[in-house]
């Protein structure tokens, strides 16, 4: 083919008119590495620019082309399955192939891609034998599918206790180990570092050291960029990884497992903030491949996937999930508790926690949930309960040791405070940090060991011997055996939120906490002090993460809120907002609100766009038009797009 070779380029270039692949000729001296996949450096628009090839062809519909300047490297990086895929995620949120191609494909390390390979035994299969998924209705017929070579997709609702069917990380690895039985490849999926080392040492126990790789980009450039080669060369069947793993290039890959969706590690920060689970299911889509998304709680967009049959759901019953796992009790809820304590359902630790926390010590460790860390935490007013502010720069007060109120900024006030809303003078600290909460607990309790666990200073394990611990969300210790008993405090901070998804959130986190604990036959409890109406609470109380999902997917579909529609942001000045929203060809029936200013920042603002989901590909494609004509014209005004946002 000599000369007359073409390679198809996708450029590194972010400006949305230029979004598409480029013709260059391949000269004789650079046949031999000029593969699919490698990567490579052009010319264009005058400059010398990085680039994957995305094909290689004998003809071009250009008459003249530029010839490839050099081959950067000879590895076949990016796969035609993973650019498929990198295309349909930049598609998707309106993004460009080379922004999503960056977290897809990490930096080359020169000295890793020219050493030899580290030896990879291959993954044992067979041993041992499944025991968490076949406790599920229709669990075995997953995994005889997975054996069988077929892809099914699933959404398992693990039980919330701490091992059995609670026991998520074996449930993923016998999914995996399916797989690899049917000759293929399998990909797990973490939120987090301190997920992907549980889940790397019951791998290593089950499938023997060096097996798998784990791709995180805490491991660090080397590291990382062996694990994905091992990955592309095909050395290794079964990998683990973070977000950035979601594209890992594994050869005939059979399975995409994902847990715990709902957790905030999976939205990717940098554009075109992709989320993890979306990636997953468009690599489902794309590939054919097989999905599993497991959670202790479920989102409402695993739900609507439930709901349209694209997803199978996997899980017990709520009546089978409370014989399983512990009981959840609220505190004050009867009259008989408020007879004995008749401030129950107003004090922040009422008196049925002592008596929960004394009966548990007994057995074991207890767990106490507190929303936030720190010890200054903001006060409010007695009288109204609004946030007590400076009355010098408006910021928020914070408690000192003291006693007295102080600001960050202008330190204590020099008069008396007094409330701009009703006057009054008494403060209160509406919710207490995990330190102070730790002393307090050390008072109540004397000669009781108390341990403070949070993201400054996690704690990962602690010993079936009686303690009280208190964690933040996400940094609970794991007990050896399971807690005694668990307090969930403060839950109307977390259902506080100005989120959409703050009772989500709230469930999602209070079930994680739950699946420490022993079930109720080995005497294991959770009570939770908060509000016994909330649906959040009366969905834990029930152990039924898939009505609430149900009803908050219905609460969303009316509202015309994501997954039930699609929501579409777009930042920037307000003055450039003002000519998008006057240039921007919306379909019909598509609803823009805005622009208005945020607040974030003076000067900037938020344009909002949604539509029905079946008007969403049109919105999508609408407003990457608009930003391909913008780039073309060179118009000033940076503009950020984030489709189906996360956080609203």
């Amino acid at each position: 083919m000599g000369e007359n070779r073409v390679a198809r380029v996708a450029v590194d270039v972010p400006l949305a008119h230029l979004d598409r692949p480029f013709d260059y000729r391949v000269p004789e001296a650079l046949v031999d590495q000029a593969v699919v996949g490698a990567r490579v450096r052009v010319r264009f628009a005058g400059r010398l620019r990085d680039g994957f090839i995305l094909e290689l062809a004998e003809t071009s519909d250009r008459a003249e082309l530029l010839s490839l300047h050099t081959v950067v490297s000879p590895e076949p990086v990016l796969t035609p399955a993973v650019a498929r895929l990198v295309r349909a995620v930049a598609d998707h949120y309106a993004g460009s192939f080379s922004d999503v191609v960056r977290l897809a494909v990490p930096p080359r390390h020169g000295l890793t891609e020219k050493a030899d390979p580290p030896a990879y035994p291959p993954a044992d299969p067979t041993q041992p034998g499944a025991t968490v998924l076949t406790g599920y209705p229709t669990g075995s017929a997953l995994l005889t599918a997975l054996r069988d070579g077929r892809s099914p997709r699933a959404a398992w609702t693990v039980a919330p206790r701490p091992d059995g069917l609670g026991d998520w990380k074996a449930g993923l690895l016998e999914a995996a180990s399916a797989t690899l039985d049917s000759g293929r490849s399998a990909l797990l999926l973490v939120p987090d570092a301190r997920d992907l080392k549980r889940l790397a040492e019951r791998a290593t126990a089950r499938f023997g050291a060096g097996s798998f790789v784990t791709l995180s980009a805490e491991s660090g450039p080397a590291a990382r960029y062996r694990a994905f080669l091992a990955a592309s060369r095909g050395l290794v069947r079964l990998v683990l990884g973070t977000r950035s793993a979601g594209f890992a290039p594994l050869p005939n890959l059979g399975l995409v497992a994902l847990w715990d969706d709902g957790d905030d590690s999976w939205a990717e920060p940098r554009a075109p903030y992709p989320h993890a689970r979306e990636v997953a299911v468009l690599r489902a889509h794309t590939s054919g491949c097989a999905l599993l998304l497991a959670a202790h709680s479920r989102t409402a967009e695993v739900q609507r996937l439930v709901e349209r049959e694209w997803l199978v759901p996997l899980g017990l019953s709520p009546a089978q999930a409370r014989g399983a796992c512990a009981v959840v009790r609220v505190a004050a809820d009867g009259e008989h508790a408020l007879d004995r304590d008749p401030l129950a359902r107003v004090a922040r630790v009422p008196h049925q926690v002592f008596e929960t926390i004394r009966a548990a010590l007994a057995i074991g460790p207890v767990l106490i949930a507190v929303p936030r860390a720190g010890y200054h935490p903001v006060v409010a007013c007695a009288g109204c309960r609004d946030i007590a502010t400076c009355p010098t720069c408006s910021q928020p007060l914070v408690d000192t040791a003291g006693g007295r109120p102080a600001c960050r900024w202008c330190g204590p006030p020099l008069q008396p405070w007094s409330c701009s809303t009703c006057g009054g003078h008494r403060l209160r600290t509406p919710v207490a940090g995990v330190t102070r909460t730790t002393e307090e607990f050390g008072k109540a309790f004397p000669g009781t060991r108390v341990v403070g666990s949070s993201a400054e200073t996690p704690i990962e394990v602690v010993d079936d011997r009686p303690a009280i611990v208190l964690a933040t969300p996400g940094a609970e210790p794991i007990a050896r055996f399971g807690y005694a008993a668990a307090v969930l405090l403060d839950t109307g901070a977390l259902l506080r939120r100005p989120d959409l998804r703050a009772s989500e959130e709230a469930l999602r986190r209070w079930l994680a906490v739950t699946a420490l604990v022993r079930p109720a036959d080995e005497g294991g409890t959770v009570l939770v002090v908060g509000e016994a109406s909330e649906r959040s609470l009366q969905a834990l109380v029930r152990l039924d993460p898939v009505g609430f999902a149900g009803r908050e997917l219905v609460e969303r579909s009316e509202a015309g809120f994501p997954p039930a529609a699609k929501l579409v942001t777009i930042e920037g000045e307000l003055p450039v907002l003002d000519e998008v929203r006057v240039s921007l060809a919306l379909p019909s029936g598509v609803e823009a609100q805005g622009p208005f200013a945020t607040g974030s920042s003076e000067g900037l603002g938020r344009l909002t766009v949604r539509c029905s989901l079946a008007q969403g590909a049109a919105l999508v494609s609408a407003i990457r038009t608009l930003l391909a004509t913008r780039a073309a014209a060179k118009v000033e005004g940076p503009l950020r797009v984030r489709v189906d946002p996360q956080v609203i």
